[in-house]
């Protein structure tokens, strides 16, 4: 296990993308979020995603520096077009056109298609609630083919994900954010590479056996090699039965069908798309009803008799601790995770001197 602090993880990502053809700025975008991600324990769409964006840019299927496109515009909606640019670019973008929208007209709504990996969803409902505006975000990722559904062992759906983000006065917001499948995909990358293991209810094979093991999702793999999610004979599980899987439908449908991008269907060129609806409570709440009624309700949910041994949680209450933990103590990284970026840096020529400088 390899112990790194935050910044200094975040400059030797931006370094990798520079070098591998990507501005400063974007460089920096890419290893601000990843890292974020792995601030706050979300270590599936952490640095652990490096290589793959590499592959990815390498592969064409990703453009550095890439200018989103407005393709259509009304006060209070908008289409943007990520034109297959980076998500850590394109996602911003779309957020502060929302919050633009939103503060001028108390509720917005924008369709983002055709992006990058935007990464973990909640970065983008924590940067609307710095606005002070509630969100809700529908997510999917066309030719990311991951997820059977309720009542089937076969893939048709990406992990699709879900997030809502409200803003507390003086507090850390409030942010649900997660994959409509038992786990993200991330969390089995994570897992294969020698990280926390996925519950054995997560993945199911091709005759309905349920397995956490990774080679359900990738095949035969190096240890040390890539992850090809499309080559394993089983898929991950939606979560929460067919609640989980209506839910996670839905975010094809409204992520991918409606924004443009596509919903997870054979034959698409992978990207995200995003459903985003933004909420002044100014406007809806103008007596200042909100904050009071949030401090309430959260103190009375957290007074609930916890099951032996552990604690009652609100959304958003983990990220926050861990983020003041990691800040404080540093991002662990298993060494086959730090070991790829290692590799990854020297497949773009980062400079040897700057890598082995990178964990001191």
């Amino acid at each position: 296990m390899v112990m790194l602090k935050a910044s200094a993880l975040e400059e030797f990502v931006r370094d990798i993308f520079v070098k591998a053809g990507c501005s400063p700025e974007e460089g920096a975008r890419v290893g601000k979020y990843l890292v974020a991600a792995n601030l706050t324990g979300h270590d599936s769409h952490g640095v652990v995603r490096v290589p793959r964006y590499v592959q990815m840019k390498n592969d064409g299927l990703i453009t550095a520096d890439q200018k989103v496109s407005i393709e259509v515009e009304t006060p209070v909606l908008a289409v943007v077009d990520a034109r297959y640019g980076f998500g850590q670019t394109a996602a911003p973008q779309a957020v502060q056109l929302g919050i633009d929208k939103c503060r001028k007209n108390g509720l917005s709504a924008i369709a983002l298609r055709n992006a990058g990996h935007i990464g973990r969803v909640g970065d983008w409902a924590e940067m609307a609630a710095e606005a002070d505006l509630v969100s809700v975000h529908f997510v999917n990722a066309a030719g990311s083919i991951l997820v059977a559904p309720f009542n089937a062992v076969e893939r048709r759906f990406s992990t699709a994900p879900y997030c809502v983000g409200v803003p507390r006065p003086g507090k850390p917001p409030l942010v649900l954010d997660f994959a409509t499948s038992v786990v993200a995909e991330g969390k089995v990358l994570v897992a294969s590479k020698g990280g926390k293991k996925v519950p054995d209810h997560a993945l199911i094979g091709p005759a309905g056996r349920m397995s956490g093991d990774p080679h359900l999702l990738y095949g035969d793999y190096d240890p040390r090699g890539g992850r090809d999610y499309k080559s394993g004979p089983g898929a991950i599980r939606a979560f929460g039965d067919h609640k989980g899987s209506g839910l996670a439908f839905m975010c094809e449908v409204l992520g991918g069908a409606l924004t443009g991008t596509g919903a997870a269907t054979p034959g698409r060129r992978f990207a995200n798309g995003m459903l985003s609806f933004y909420i002044d409570p100014g406007i809806v709440d103008p007596k200042n009803f909100l904050p009071e009624e949030l401090t309430r309700f959260v103190d009375w949910v957290k007074t609930a008799k916890p099951v032996p041994g552990e604690e009652v949680l609100v959304p958003g209450e983990p990220e926050a601790r861990m983020r003041a933990k990691r800040l404080a103590e540093g991002i662990p990284l298993p060494d086959e995770i730090w070991q790829s970026l290692v590799d990854t840096a020297r497949e773009v020529g980062l400079d040897e001197r700057r890598i082995q400088s990178a964990a001191m």
